[in-house]
């Protein structure tokens, strides 16, 4: 069988029918062969008895989920290829030949595109369409370099074997941005094709919700993607706070009317330390979803863990360590001339934040090197 239309359902009723129909109609006038498959998620109104009357083939997926659905649909599903949308009557089931095609033309996950395709007036909620779907379209394509326009079409093809093989976990909406964002750290084939948005059929509410489903959305595709997460605000920090201390290391400087000094040269500290930390997350944080199987392991990165052996990491805290001890030494010499009594508020206060500043990093590079020799060696011990 080349093709299941897969369609979760939980309390679709209202047009179920009309949706089955459409797929069907699809299969007989394209000559494709295939199936059309209900992934029911416990629904009560019935909807069970229409999809064995239209002739679907039904299957239970008791836990709670668009998710949770789709898992149960993917893993029952005889088709070589799966095309999967909502069951309400909002996706054209009668035109998915694009889909089809693309997928024979070897791609491994085809999206639909409704802002090419066309959105009929009220089919998309005002923040859905010029806020939430555009936001976290961008930020699907900045963070995983995915080129797709219509990030959370819920109408999308997929090679069956392939999606299976990511070992999808995703109960709830975000479903959708898993399949995506794991398919682009597996290098899989993803390609776009237009298709339309139509209001849907039912008179209840959508069980979308969209704050709360927005923000699922979000905090999936951010920790996924640990760079952005922790490595670039972490290295933004690092660098802004450095430049600070380096203008501000002999003294205060005057901009116009502005006077920066010693309380700026302290907030430049706290930058460069805050940057350290963000940038140890980054790894830590990368290094523990690699052994876990999180994401899957890129090959770049495994070579930049290699060229940052535990020895290297140590050799740059010892030299951190100490040039700040040797700055330290300096303030305490400098103390010890003036008797150890009061000292002038001024560059050896800078020097002091400065070698306090290194030396916090140096401390915390030690212990981020040997955290991170404890998951490299899990990991090894996990390919054995």
């Amino acid at each position: 069988m080349e093709l299941t239309i897969l369609m979760p359902c939980l309390n679709e009723a209202e047009t179920l029918a009309v949706c089955i129909r459409k797929a069907r109609k699809f299969l007989a006038d394209s000559g494709v062969v295939g199936e059309v498959l209900i992934a029911d998620n416990g629904s009560d109104d019935g909807s069970q008895a229409i999809a064995a009357e239209e002739g679907a083939r039904l299957v239970d997926a008791p836990e709670k989920g668009y998710g949770a659905a789709l898992i149960i649909g993917i893993r029952e599903a005889r088709g070589q290829y799966v095309i999967m949308g909502d069951a309400d009557d909002s996706y054209d089931f009668a035109n998915l030949m694009p889909f089809v095609a693309a997928l024979r033309g070897g791609g491994d996950i085809v999206m639909g595109n409704r802002f090419l395709g066309g959105i009929t007036p009220g089919a998309m909620p005002f923040l859905h369409r010029y806020l939430g779907n555009p936001v976290l379209s961008f930020l699907g394509r900045l963070f995983f370099s995915v080129k797709v326009g219509d990030f959370h079409c819920g109408l999308r093809g997929f090679r069956r074997d392939r999606i299976l093989a990511l070992n999808l976990q995703t109960l709830g909406m975000e479903f959708a941005s898993e399949m995506v964002v794991k398919a682009s750290l597996s290098g899989y084939n993803i390609v776009e094709v237009p298709t339309t948005l139509q209001p849907d059929g039912r008179t209840r509410a959508p069980h979308l919700r969209t704050w709360r489903d927005g923000w699922r959305h979000l905090r999936f595709l951010l920790i996924h993607t640990p760079r952005w997460l922790f490595f670039y605000p972490g290295l933004f920090f690092l660098l802004l706070g450095a430049l600070g201390a380096a203008i501000l290391s002999t003294g205060g400087i005057e901009l116009g009317a502005i006077g920066l000094d010693i309380h700026t040269f302290l907030a430049s500290c706290m930058m460069i330390v805050l940057g350290m930390q963000l940038l140890c997350f980054g790894l830590v944080s990368r290094q523990f979803a690699v052994n876990s199987g999180f994401i899957p392991p890129p090959n770049y990165f495994q070579k930049a863990l290699a060229a940052l052996s535990i020895e290297k990491l140590l050799i740059g805290a010892a030299v951190m360590i100490v040039a700040a001890a040797l700055g330290f030494l300096f303030c305490l010499f400098a103390w010890a001339r003036a008797g150890f009594g009061p000292l002038q508020y001024g560059s050896l206060a800078h020097a002091l934040m400065l070698s306090l500043t290194i030396g916090c990093c140096g401390v915390q590079l030690v212990f981020e090197s040997f955290l991170l020799a404890i998951m490299d060696n899990g990991l090894r011990n996990q390919r054995k």
